[in-house]
């Protein structure tokens, strides 16, 4: 029993016994070319990073441009490609020069009284036909837009109206005027064709013109506002 008490006596002053200073271990000090060399490799990396981005920035509409434009051409091209093939001319943009005159020749004969009526004669076959009228008349209506002789059936002029809440807006296109006759007096109201997918899907709406907002915007530049989803919006 002695010994217990003398040897638990013994690891106690043992435990409270203060240690050597230089017995505790010591973190090795950082160099100072070490914390050089990470704050450089920090700008480095950095300066890179940007660079790299401001490149993605500059490349990225120049290869979307020349990507379109060579699908546009590759596209086009098929459809006089195959005929020259046939005669045994490989001239790549033969194709797509030939397509290019051809609608050029369209619209020429299209802008005489000939080409009126024959289009016209096309058009009455067309509207005859059960499923093909309505995609017809979808793609005319939207076509007419942005003719270069704007018509009856085109945009009128772009609008601004308050939707779908109040301090929200929604860009559209005026497309017909109407009359409601109520019973406390007629009200003047607007369609307005408010695009929710790009310039093809979209809402109508009828709006008081009063209501309506105007911008001093042409047709073609609320089409390349709505096509471009804002990023043409001027200031």
């Amino acid at each position: 029993m002695t010994e217990d008490k003398e040897s638990t006596s013994i690891s106690l002053s043992q435990g409270l016994t203060p240690h050597d200073p230089d017995d505790v271990p010591k973190s090795p000090p950082h160099s100072p070319n070490s914390s050089t060399r990470k704050a450089c490799y920090a700008v480095l990396q950095s300066w890179v990073s940007k660079k790299f981005m401001t490149g993605c920035v500059v490349l990225f509409p120049v290869a979307v441009t020349f990507l379109v434009t060579w699908w546009f051409i590759e596209f086009v091209d098929g459809f006089f490609s195959p005929i020259y093939a046939r005669l045994g001319i490989d001239v790549f943009g033969l194709g797509f020069l030939t397509s290019i005159l051809f609608i050029f020749f369209v619209g020429v004969f299209a802008s005489s009284w000939l080409g009126s009526t024959v289009f016209l004669i096309g058009e009455w076959l067309i509207k005859r036909m059960p499923f093909m009228k309505h995609i017809y008349a979808a793609s005319k209506q939207i076509s007419s837009a942005i003719s270069p002789g704007q018509n009856t059936t085109a945009f009128k002029e772009v609008a601004i109206i308050r939707h779908p809440r109040i301090g929200e807006y929604a860009f559209g296109f005026i497309t017909s005027y109407l009359v409601l006759q109520r019973d406390d007096g007629d009200e003047e109201l607007c369609s307005v064709y408010v695009p929710t997918n790009h310039l093809y899907i979209g809402d109508v709406f009828l709006v008081n013109s009063k209501e309506i907002i105007r911008p001093n915007l042409s047709v073609r530049e609320g089409i390349e506002i709505i096509i471009s989803v804002g990023m043409t919006m001027p200031q």
